[in-house]
């Protein structure tokens, strides 16, 4: 069978969960610096970096929810294509049990060859 759509599933919920993880550190990195209690040119140049390094974080959360919103859209085909071939299949079945199909070698089942299968 192709595509392990739970695997998929899994792995786009994955992404999410630390793309929100990201996001949450760049939030505690600012909110910490902000709380530093010394003043002065250094400790504005502190802050100034670790908004930075939020922001490069931030960047990096948005890259996993592409990721994920890629992956899910490709997930989404998988499962219509198996549907594909589990209607065929089926199709191929009660042709089958009819007498309809003499001499028709079928793919294995499940395989992506199902999707080349016409019937009548």
């Amino acid at each position: 069978m192709y595509g392990e759509s739970d695997v998929i599933r899994r792995r786009v919920s994955r992404l999410r969960e630390q793309a929100d993880d990201i996001r949450a550190s760049a939030d505690k990195l600012v909110a910490q610096s902000e709380a530093v209690p010394w003043h002065g040119r250094a400790a504005e140049s502190f802050r100034g970096r670790m908004k930075e390094r939020a922001t490069a974080l931030r960047s990096a959360a948005e890259q996993h929810d592409r990721a994920a919103d890629t992956l899910a859209k490709h997930l989404k085909q998988v499962d219509l294509l198996k549907e594909q071939i589990a209607e065929v299949e089926a199709r191929a079945e009660v042709l089958a049990t009819d007498g309809g199909l003499d001499g028709f070698e079928a793919p294995e089942p499940g395989h992506k060859d199902w999707l080349e299968v016409t019937l009548r």
